[in-house]
């Protein structure tokens, strides 16, 4: 039970350095989110997902709860869930709650330690269901990392989906529909567009817990590649772009500074920033165009009743 299938054990740090010295090596500088979450990030995320300013995880689970009947209805009995960037298991839990006869459970997480504890706490819930963690980054998943019982459910929450540019959001969905195979559909958490004051509060909070989060990209940094970054010399910040419909979070340097990183050098200048994440936030008609992209149509969608919050379930199109 506690056994968790890499799928890329040896590739794991030269690729973090291969991003970072890519993202830096940029005009302007920008890194992929997914660096955040080591055993520290996944930790420090946890956090967020419990702080007042942080609406949508409390908003996503209150959906789950309150339409979850409805959403199981419309899935269907017997599914086998397949859940990408799990984080916790207290999601799938509320969904595997609702569904009728769920057939297994297969969380994907980047974070080995969060797929071992995702996968053991469902198991103890559900101690007759057929449970396994993979450790490996959804975004390349390849080939088959699960037998077992078909049809499949995608189960895709957190809006993590807002994370990705739009065509990079297009495949990755893509990607996935391939991946689950015949039958498929998909349960897809996205936060929507709401105003700025709210947005910006839910990603640079009172407490600096997000700050924190963000800084671990370069105490991750430093300490699996042997980078040298001050981490007192770079501010959190975080910015809603309306233009783009997103939230930007970045690392601004507060000074004139060299960083060395896997044999190189980077020099940044006062106020020049590394964009480490944006978050992109929908309409139905935004979602409705990137399913498309993905080859998936939206079969039924739920928001409570102040619009925060989204749950969709796609079928292939």
């Amino acid at each position: 039970m506690n056994q968790i299938t890499p799928l890329y054990p040896d590739l794991e740090q030269a690729l973090f350095a291969e991003d970072m010295v890519a993202g830096l090596s940029r005009s302007p500088k920008a890194t992929p989110p997914k660096w955040f979450y080591d055993a520290a990030g996944s930790a420090l995320f946890d956090d967020i997902t419990r702080l007042p300013e942080y609406y949508p995880t409390r908003t996503e689970r209150a959906l789950l709860d309150a339409k979850g009947a409805e959403i199981a209805a419309a899935i269907g009995p017997g599914r086998t869930v397949v859940e990408y960037g799990s984080g916790s298991a207290a999601k799938a839990i509320a969904l595997l709650s609702q569904l009728q006869e769920p057939a297994g459970y297969l969380c994907v997480e980047i974070d080995p330690g969060a797929a071992r504890a995702t996968a053991a706490e469902v198991k103890r819930a559900y101690p007759d269901l057929a449970v396994r963690g993979v450790a490996g980054d959804f975004t390349h998943l390849e080939g088959e990392v699960m037998a077992g019982r078909r049809p499949r459910l995608g189960f895709f929450p957190g809006s993590t989906v807002g994370n990705f540019p739009p065509e990079e959001a297009g495949r990755l969905l893509g990607a996935m529909r391939r991946h689950l195979g015949e039958g498929a559909q998909l349960l897809l958490g996205a936060d929507l567009i709401k105003d700025r004051a709210t947005l910006e509060a839910a990603y640079d909070d009172a407490a600096g817990v997000t700050a924190r989060f963000n800084k671990n990209l370069l105490v991750r940094a430093n300490r699996e590649l042997g980078a040298d970054f001050d981490l007192d010399s770079f501010e959190h910040r975080a910015v809603w772009n309306a233009h783009q419909a997103r939230i930007e979070m970045r690392l601004v340097s507060t000074r004139d500074q060299t960083v060395q990183l896997a044999g190189r050098r980077f020099v940044f200048e006062p106020g020049e920033s590394i964009h480490t994440e944006s978050s992109y936030k929908f309409d139905r008609p935004r979602l409705e165009t990137l399913a498309a992209a993905g080859g998936w149509r939206i079969a039924q969608m739920w928001t409570p009743a102040d619009g925060a919050f989204s749950l969709s379930l796609l079928t292939a199109d």
